[in-house]
C-alpha cells in the first residue's frame, strides 16, 4: 500500500483544492483537482478516513469489501471522492460492513465514545426495568412488551412494576413499530401503561407507573446463592453481562459458593448478550480450576494480521485458563491482583435464551472440550464474534484521539474458536428444550421458576422437568432494527495490543 501524504491531504485541500504537495512524490499520492459539483464538508471527510483505515486494517471481513482493498490509496483522487461519497460517517460506515443482513450483524459506529466507554462498565440512563418487544397476536404494526426483570437500587425498584407485567402503551399511546423507539428512549421520564395478555391481545387493565431514567451502572451478578435441594448443595448464579468492572463481584460469589459447600453450578445467562472476553475466561476458571494455563479459546482475525499474529506473537490469540484476576491501569501498572475461587467442576447446567449471546456463548463453547456442558431453555443467539474500540488517532487507541470529533468504531476483528477449533456460528441448541412463556413466567431465583426446576431435576433426579402448556404464549420477540443498548450482543476484547502491531499500522499509513 502506498502512503497517504504525510502533511494531510485534507488540510491541503482545504486550503487550495489543488495539488497535494508531497515531502515523498514516488510514496505519496497526488490529488487532482476536485470536481466542481462535488460538495466538500471537509470534517465528514476527516472521520471517512480514519473509519476507511481503521476498517482496512482491522475489519474481520475486509477481504470481501472491494472498497477496503489496500489498493485503493494508491490514486488520492479516486480514494478522496469514495470517502466523500456519504454525506454522513454512519451511512460511509455502513457502506464498507460485509452483508449486514446475514453476516456481520453487529458491527456498529458511534458520535459519542464517551457513552459507549460508560456502557462497556455498564453504565447508562435508565429506569431500572428490563424489558422486550413482541407483536401483537395477528398484528404486524402494533407491538407490546413485558418485563424482564427490574435492575436493584433504580427507580423502578420502588415502584409498582415486575417481571412478567405487560404494558402496550406510553403515556397511553400504542406502542407500534412506528413509535416505540420515540417513545420508550427519547424521554427521561414517562407512564408506563399497564395490560392483561389476553393471549397475546393486551387489553389496558388501568394501572400504570411513572418512571424516569437516571445514571445507572448495573452490576450483572443480580442473583447469586446456594440452595439446599434434599442435602446436594447447588449454587445458582444470574449473571446478566460480563461486565469487566465486576469482576471482583463475580469471584466473591463464587467465594460464597466454595463456604457454602456447593458441588454443583446452574449459571443462568438467558438474558446475558456478552462482554469481555477476558472476563468469559475468568468466569471459565471459576467454574473448574483443574485447568488451568491450557486452551480456553482462541482468535482468528482477518489474513493480514492473523499471519503477523502467528509469526509474531502466537500466544496473543489465545485465551487461557487462569489462576488470577489481573488489572492494569492506563499506564500498564498492575493495580489489582486476586487469586480466583474455582469450584473445580466437571458438570455445569447453563440456561438460555435467544438473548445468551457471544461471550455466554463463548463459556459454552469453550467449557465443552472440558466438562459436561448441559444447556436448557432456547436456542442461543449465535454470535461467535468479537471488536475492539476504535478511535480517531495515530494508532486507533484512546490517547491523542482527535480533539476535533468523538466518533468511535466498533467493528468486528475476529471470531473465536474452542480448543478443538469449533464454535457454532448459528448458535447452540439446548441440551433440554424449555420455552419461557408469558404464562408461566416464574419468579427469577425461585426453585419453581421453569427452567431452574429443569435444572434442579437433572441435578437431583427428583422433581418434573418443566413442559410448554398448550395454551401458553411463547416469547417470539420483536426484533428492533437497531439494539436497545450499544453493548447487547457485543463481544469484546479490552487487553492492550501488541505494540508492534501497531507500529506496523503507522509503518503501512
Amino acid at each position: 500500500m502506498k502512503k497517504i501524504n504525510p502533511i494531510s491531504f485534507f488540510a491541503t485541500l482545504l486550503i487550495a483544492l489543488l495539488l497535494a504537495s508531497c515531502n515523498n512524490k514516488e510514496d505519496s499520492p497526488v490529488i487532482r483537482d476536485t470536481p466542481q459539483s462535488t460538495t466538500v464538508d471537509f470534517s465528514k471527510v476527516e472521520i471517512q478516513d480514519f473509519i476507511w483505515k481503521g476498517l482496512n486494517y482491522y475489519y474481520l471481513w475486509k477481504d470481501n469489501v472491494p472498497n477496503l482493498a489496500n489498493t485503493k490509496t494508491d490514486d488520492s483522487e479516486a480514494y478522496f471522492n469514495l470517502l466523500n461519497s456519504k454525506s454522513d460517517p454512519e451511512d460511509f460506515f455502513e457502506s464498507l460492513i460485509y452483508n449486514r443482513q446475514n453476516v456481520d450483524k453487529w458491527s456498529w459506529i458511534v458520535d459519542d465514545y464517551i457513552a459507549l466507554e460508560q456502557s462497556f462498565q455498564g453504565i447508562s440512563k435508565s429506569n431500572g426495568v428490563d424489558f422486550r418487544l413482541m407483536y401483537e397476536s395477528g398484528s404486524n404494526n402494533d407491538i407490546f412488551g413485558y418485563v424482564r426483570y427490574i435492575m436493584p437500587d433504580s427507580d423502578a425498584s420502588t415502584k409498582d412494576v415486575q417481571r412478567g407485567y405487560i404494558f402496550d402503551a406510553i403515556n397511553g399511546q400504542q406502542l407500534t413499530i412506528g413509535n416505540y423507539r420515540s417513545l420508550l428512549f427519547d424521554n427521561d421520564t414517562y407512564t408506563m401503561n399497564f395490560a392483561d395478555l389476553n393471549g397475546g391481545n393486551p387489553v389496558s387493565n388501568g394501572k400504570s407507573v411513572e418512571l424516569t431514567s437516571v445514571e445507572y451502572q448495573e452490576n450483572p451478578v443480580y442473583i447469586a446463592k446456594t440452595l439446599d435441594i434434599e442435602g446436594t448443595k447447588i449454587a445458582y448464579l444470574m449473571y446478566n453481562g460480563f461486565t469487566s468492572s465486576f469482576d471482583q463481584q463475580l469471584n466473591a460469589a463464587f467465594a460464597q459458593f466454595i463456604a457454602d459447600g456447593a458441588t454443583e453450578l446452574i449459571l443462568d445467562l438467558r438474558y446475558n448478550s456478552g462482554g469481555s472476553v477476558r472476563t468469559s475466561t475468568y468466569l471459565a476458571s471459576m467454574i473448574t480450576g483443574q485447568f488451568y494455563d491450557e486452551l480456553f479459546a482462541k482468535e482468528r482475525w482477518n489474513d493480514e494480521i492473523q499471519e503477523w499474529y502467528e509469526t509474531n506473537q502466537p500466544t496473543w490469540i489465545e485465551n487461557r485458563f487462569l489462576n488470577e484476576i489481573v488489572k492494569h491501569n492506563q499506564n500498564d501498572e498492575v493495580v489489582l491482583q486476586e487469586s480466583i475461587n474455582s469450584l473445580n467442576l466437571t458438570n455445569v447446567y447453563v440456561l438460555t435464551t435467544g438473548s445468551s449471546a457471544s461471550a455466554s456463548e463463548l463459556i459454552i463453547n469453550g467449557l465443552n472440550p472440558y466438562i459436561n456442558v448441559v444447556t436448557i431453555g432456547t436456542k442461543t443467539s449465535g454470535k461467535y464474534t468479537g471488536s475492539i474500540t476504535l478511535y480517531d488517532s495515530e494508532n486507533f487507541g484512546r490517547e491523542n484521539a482527535n480533539p476535533n470529533h468523538t466518533w468511535a468504531m466498533q467493528p468486528i476483528v475476529l471470531e473465536t474458536v474452542n480448543k478443538l477449533g469449533e464454535n457454532d456460528k448459528d448458535g447452540f441448541d439446548p441440551t433440554i428444550e424449555v420455552n419461557e412463556s408469558l404464562n408461566n413466567f416464574g419468579v427469577l431465583g425461585e426453585i419453581t421458576e421453569p427452567l431452574l426446576a429443569t435444572a434442579i431435576a437433572q441435578i437431583t433426579g427428583t422433581g418434573k422437568t418443566a413442559t410448554t402448556k398448550k395454551d401458553a404464549v411463547l416469547l417470539n420477540k420483536f426484533v428492533p432494527e437497531k439494539p436497545f443498548s450499544l453493548t447487547e450482543g457485543n463481544m469484546y476484547i479490552d487487553k492492550k495490543l501488541p505494540d508492534e502491531l501497531v507500529k506496523k499500522f503507522k509503518k503501512q499509513y
